[in-house]
């Protein structure tokens, strides 16, 4: 349209040349005109022809695209080219065309209309306007572009995504990420990897929470007890529940190998849920629920099994023994309730093997004596391994049922 503007061309051979410029657009080609003058002329130039580029849109983006709307994602298309152009472009990828925002639409307007389809003939201040628009109503924005003038709009965007191929030195410099491979569907793999990031460092969380509020509890509620009823221990001090190196190795054994290959889950409900408000807790108020009741649960059972001593039925080293692994096998089975919360995550095999690792471990420990001195514990009967399984299996069962009452499945 500019250049037309500057040619000698009659008003009858510009519309003409404008009709041809739109078919082409309609197919989803970048019309460009070339003009030449004298010098440094500008005007009644020598109009010299239509120059049509096709992009062709990557197989990929349309199931991409349906996919980031699925998972609550609002995508809009915002381009400098023709609106026939956008809106070609836009059929192709999914988008809806039925209303096409322009640049000159957003000049005559104080704030920008809601979160169009595709917007076309914008210029660099029309995107970074639209960027803070949408951050005034609250939303999160990403923003995507290769050019020079998307710099602004890619800085103040939460999220600056720079194309690496044909992005300029400028884009990739105030981006916050790169696309090696300039694919919009890149985009949409790299959202769902993040929300299963997410989604694993709560259960993470989860799992090492409500453990060591059964730890907090056992020790806190036993020492009273025990300087309540005045419970002794062998060598005549107070009956601890639980030692210090009792503690650090149910913390770097039991804890820690679960806890890393829950890193390992593979969530693939996490693009059917909406996105999480920006301003939402690491842990939410289920999640809490969740670590507080687990927690109540395994330090109670863990309480009841020391306060088999009180009566005289088994010894105290006796039963202090069985509560500890109890606290580190149930610990181990803790792992698998975790990992349960709105979305079904799919097998895990490298937990499996560290849960039954970690069994191992705490059955060696608990049968050589090298070890069980080491770690001061007594050697448990057959009946005293039923015991603490039981107990173990039972609080993995109820922490089952409390996931199915919170999450309501």
């Amino acid at each position: 349209e500019t250049i037309l503007e500057r040619t000698a061309l009659t008003g009858a051979e510009r519309a003409r040349w404008m009709d041809q410029a739109a078919s082409g657009a309609s197919q989803g080609h970048r019309v460009l005109a070339a003009a030449r003058g004298p010098e440094e002329s500008e005007t009644n130039l020598e109009f010299l022809g239509l120059i049509h580029l096709w992009d062709p849109l990557r197989a990929e983006v349309p199931a991409a695209l349906r996919q980031a709307r699925e998972a609550g994602i609002r995508v809009a298309m915002v381009t400098g080219d023709h609106p026939a152009t956008a809106a070609a472009i836009g059929a192709l990828a999914g988008f809806d065309t039925s209303v096409i925002v322009t640049g000159d639409d957003l000049d005559k307007l104080d704030e920008p209309p809601p979160l169009a389809g595709i917007y076309a003939r914008v210029r660099p201040e029309h995107k970074l306007r639209l960027v803070e628009a949408l951050q005034r109503r609250g939303e999160v924005v990403a923003m995507t572009g290769d050019g020079v003038n998307d710099a602004p709009a890619l800085k103040r965007a939460d999220v600056g995504i720079a194309m690496g191929l044909r992005g300029s030195d400028v884009t990739r410099e105030v981006a916050d990420l790169v696309l090696l491979d300039d694919n919009f569907a890149t985009i949409v793999a790299a959202i769902e990897e993040g929300r299963g990031i997410y989604e694993n460092i709560q259960k993470f969380i989860r799992f090492l929470f409500s453990t060591n509020l059964a730890e907090v509890i056992v020790i806190s509620l036993g020492v009273t007890f025990s300087a309540l009823l005045g419970l002794q221990d062998p060598s005549g001090g107070l009956l601890m529940p639980l030692t210090a190196v009792q503690i650090l190795w149910i913390n770097l054994v039991t804890d820690g190998l679960p806890a890393l290959a829950l890193a390992l889950d593979r969530n693939p409900g996490v693009m059917a849920q909406t996105p999480r408000p920006a301003s939402a807790p690491l842990l939410d108020r289920l999640s809490l629920r969740f670590v507080a009741g687990g927690g109540f649960i395994k330090g109670l059972l863990g309480l009841a099994i020391l306060g088999l001593a009180l009566p005289g039925w088994i010894d105290s080293p006796t039963a202090r023994s069985a509560m500890f692994q109890f606290l580190a096998i149930g610990q181990l089975f803790y792992a698998y309730p975790s990992r349960h919360t709105t979305v079904i995550p799919l097998t895990n095999f490298a937990l499996h093997w560290a849960v039954a690792l970690g069994i191992g471990i705490q059955l060696l420990v608990g049968i050589l004596p090298g070890p069980a001195a080491l770690l001061g514990l007594t050697p448990l009967n057959a009946a005293m391994w039923v015991l603490v399984f039981s107990c173990s299996l039972l609080s993995w069962g109820l922490a089952e049922i409390l996931n199915r009452v919170l999450w309501k499945r």
